[in-house]
């Protein structure tokens, strides 16, 4: 029986392996001749008895890890939301229970086929393929993966829901649906500073510089400083708030999902559909796009670590532009007013 693969090598370079059915060369990354051997005889070996091969590599293996064998997705699952603190690993403890994941849960991690994983992001929803590559990818870190099970650029590709910001039509609906005051102030410090609900809700009154008219907090998610200045709009609505604590003690002492429900009730009671707590953020970013407040100061506001996040939250921006001879003409009048004796060409 002709063997699959052979010994190949160019010129004084490292050896390589031709495979015999597609005819492929693959680089065995050694100039060492009996290595490059060893490395072709195994591949043959593995055509000819592929179990026992796999039996000798899990034996292998076990020499360094002796949990190789028996470690399952339910333990690397369990392993993952440990090194997560916070909202994240609350995030992580709700994916854990996704039903998509049960025919991995018991299955041995080295056992697990390509055709595993598809099934369950078949299953699944986008979630499960956002936490199902990171976890996948966790287990290669770990080395309880000696290789991928679906190659990188074979993961299907996360599609996202279409997400938008609250139009201020739609903004003026719900305040104009809630009767409770203190939710509308919350409304109102999201549509004017952005913030995202959990930040919003921590936010104290020593993070408000009244003199300058200045916000500054650290966001809960990501720990990045948010530094926005405010106008007199906001400053009417912090002359209602606590002067001193926090500025929204009701709904610093509900959970994120409460919130949600309670804003869920102010849309479906004004008509409107399609948008959560979060959007306000979106809202905040595509204004900020739409008016051309220049983006390194939106991301500042925002906290946004890279222009990427930001260019996603204003995507759905359509900005006004000015006609270039009308801007031309501020521009004139503007260096005139700086050197008032001098001709502009």
């Amino acid at each position: 029986m002709k063997e699959r693969y052979r010994l190949f090598r160019r010129r004084r370079s490292v050896f390589y392996c031709f495979d015999n059915q597609t005819l492929h060369y693959t680089s065995l990354h050694t100039r060492d001749r009996r290595e490059a051997q060893q490395l072709v005889q195994a591949k043959n070996e593995s055509e000819r008895h592929p179990a026992l091969c796999r039996q000798l590599g899990k034996v292998y293996l076990a020499t360094s890890d002796p949990r190789i064998a028996t470690r399952t997705w339910q333990d690397a699952l369990a392993a993952i939301i440990d090194t997560k603190l916070g909202p994240t690993r609350s995030r992580w403890e709700r994916a854990a229970k996704e039903r998509a994941l049960d025919p991995l849960r018991a299955k041995i991690i080295i056992d697990t086929h390509a055709e595993d994983l598809l099934a369950a992001l078949k299953a699944g929803t986008v979630s499960t393929n956002v936490h199902l590559r990171k976890l996948h990818n966790f287990c290669l870190d770990m080395s309880w993966l000696p290789w991928p099970v679906i190659p990188k650029r074979q993961w299907p590709k996360v599609q996202f829901g279409n997400k938008r910001g609250i139009t201020f039509e739609e903004h003026r609906a719900i305040l104009t649906s809630e009767a409770n005051p203190g939710r509308r102030a919350f409304y109102e410090m999201a549509w004017h500073t952005g913030a995202a609900q959990s930040d919003l809700a921590e936010l104290g009154a020593e993070n408000i510089d009244r003199e300058n008219q200045v916000i500054r907090f650290l966001r809960k998610k990501t720990g990045t400083a948010c530094v926005l200045r405010f106008g007199d709009d906001v400053v009417a609505i912090i002359e209602m708030l606590p002067k001193t604590g926090l500025l929204f003690p009701d709904f610093q002492a509900l959970g994120a999902n409460h919130r949600a429900t309670e804003f869920h009730r102010a849309c479906r009671r004004a008509g409107v559909s399609g948008v959560s707590l979060h959007s306000y953020r979106y809202a905040w970013a595509e204004r900020a796009k739409s008016c051309g407040y220049p983006e390194r100061f939106a991301q500042v506001a925002l906290g946004h670590n890279s222009r990427a996040v930001h260019e996603a939250y204003a995507a759905g921006a359509v900005p006004v532009l000015p006609a270039l001879d009308e801007y031309e003409k501020g521009f004139r009048e503007k260096v005139l007013a700086i050197l008032p004796n001098r001709a502009v060409g």
